[in-house]
């Protein structure tokens, strides 16, 4: 998917950090969205950012099981081989809000991968 390119290409040249696809990584992930929010940055200034970490952690997913992209009136899911849908990109959004986690997102939908 697009946005997961654009976000680690602006993670690489922008933060100086290598997203590479790895669960691992997701770990990053989480700890740049926790210093945006910290920053106090609203929501709607980085609703495209948050997009581009969602799509990427969604990405990771998509390698690690085998599942697919769906798309449906604007939005974008996951789809595990094992028919569970996943909503990477509303989880990133959750995580800027203090309720969720890309790390565990992704844990969750690989469970038995």
């Amino acid at each position: 998917m697009r946005w997961a390119a654009d976000a680690v290409a602006t993670m690489r040249e922008g933060a100086r950090v290598r997203l590479d696809y790895s669960v691992r990584s997701l770990w990053r992930v989480d700890r740049v969205i926790e210093e945006i929010r910290r920053e106090g940055v609203p929501l709607a200034a980085v609703d495209s950012v948050l997009r581009g970490f969602g799509a990427y952690a969604g990405e990771v997913v998509v390698r690690r099981t085998g599942a697919e992209w769906w798309a449906t009136g604007g939005e974008h899911w996951v789809r595990t081989p094992d028919g569970r849908l996943w909503d990477p990109i509303e989880e990133a959004r959750r995580s800027f809000l203090g309720h969720g986690s890309l790390r565990l997102l992704c844990r969750d939908a690989t469970t038995g991968a």
